[in-house]
């Protein structure tokens, strides 16, 4: 089982203060600190929904990034037989 490490090692000599400031910034790039936000209190189905689509395209660019040939060849197929119809 892999573990993740959600913390930082103070480097020599550097302040607790930097220290802080890279783990604040590493904890908001993957995510947590906005999902710990979420979860403390009640969230409705229209802020939901509004949530999601406001992120919905950094979720599609990390995907699509990460594509192999064949999913682009796929892809690419699909588009054209939309366009056909």
């Amino acid at each position: 089982m892999e573990k993740h490490n959600r913390g930082v090692d103070l480097k020599n000599g550097e302040s607790v203060d930097r220290a802080l400031k890279r783990l604040k910034t590493k904890l908001d790039s993957e995510g947590i600190l906005e999902e710990m936000r979420r979860r403390r209190a009640h969230e409705s189905t229209i802020t939901r929904a509004i949530r999601k689509a406001r992120t919905a395209p950094k979720r599609n660019k990390v995907r699509w990034r990460f594509q192999s040939e064949g999913q682009v060849a796929t892809a690419a197929a699909a588009a054209a037989a939309r366009n056909a119809e």
